[in-house]
């Protein structure tokens, strides 16, 4: 692919950076990434893979902006409020970026429409806010062959990590951590705990950067490392994930065969 001036000149400091180049860049304007969830995390993903050229971004959320949303969905403003989160986020990304190609999906992500949806993409960021969906999207990802990158935040802590177990080895999925959802009201949601705002942006922020760099397979990726941030204390932790043997879906004896299960 050939850059015009405009294109060398958005790009331009990827294109000087020997891990990206003029290659690296052109496989970004041709990539596609799915992003689930149009909110705290899924505003700084939107935001920087467009800002990187991700030539495809689709967006799949059913919420409206409310005012309670703007103090960490970033990719909203008070104009947006009561519009669909996926209106809002297109609206702001034509402005960034006309490079970026965007599907929105203005419906609730389901067993029964996610393997349709899923299907065009390369990578899946995981932006939910709720674990029937975190599981449903992991199940998926590792019955399709796609590349899972994950966050997850609450209060003044966030959590982040990569799931490919369908390439095998050492790379467990997200069952390997949590087999099953927690019991209800065990976890608070953000409504119920609270959360800082700008939390949203660190993680959502490294959820872009592990896409990239699994976009273009460079450095070192987060499979079979489960990144952890405590704000309140400013430290950063990985701890390392190993496949489980008895998992209910990535082991030899897997019993989740389809997604028939979510239904």
């Amino acid at each position: 692919m050939t850059f015009d001036e405009n294109q060398i000149e958005r790009y331009a400091r990827h294109l000087i950076l020997d891990e990206i180049g003029g290659k690296g860049q052109n496989k970004l304007l041709n990539s596609k990434v799915l992003v689930v969830g149009a909110g705290g995390l899924g505003s700084p993903i939107l935001l920087y893979l467009a800002a990187a050229g991700v030539g495809t971004l689709g967006i799949i959320d059913d919420d409206r902006v409310a005012l309670s949303n703007l103090q960490r969905q970033i990719i909203h403003d008070e104009n947006s409020i009561s519009d669909y989160k996926t209106k809002s986020a297109v609206g702001r990304i034509e402005k960034l970026n006309p490079d970026v190609k965007l599907i929105p999906y203005t419906i609730r992500l389901t067993a029964k429409n996610i393997e349709e949806i899923f299907n065009d993409y390369d990578i899946i960021a995981d932006g939910s806010d709720n674990f029937d969906t975190r599981f449903l999207i992991n199940d998926a990802c590792y019955l399709m062959k796609k590349i899972l990158v994950s966050g997850a935040i609450l209060r003044f802590d966030g959590q982040l990590s990569t799931f490919k177990a369908f390439q095998g080895t050492s790379n467990p999925c997200y069952r390997c951590i949590h087999p099953e959802p927690p019991p209800p009201n065990i976890i608070p949601s953000c409504a119920e705990g609270g959360v800082l705002g700008a939390i949203a942006g660190t993680i959502g922020s490294l959820q872009a950067v592990e896409i990239i760099k699994e976009l273009l397979e460079i450095g070192n990726g987060l499979s079979g490392r489960l990144l952890i941030y405590d704000a309140l204390s400013t430290m950063f932790r990985a701890v390392k994930v190993k496949p489980d043997p008895s998992c209910k879906l990535c082991s030899k004896n897997s019993v989740i065969k389809n997604l028939s299960l979510h239904i």
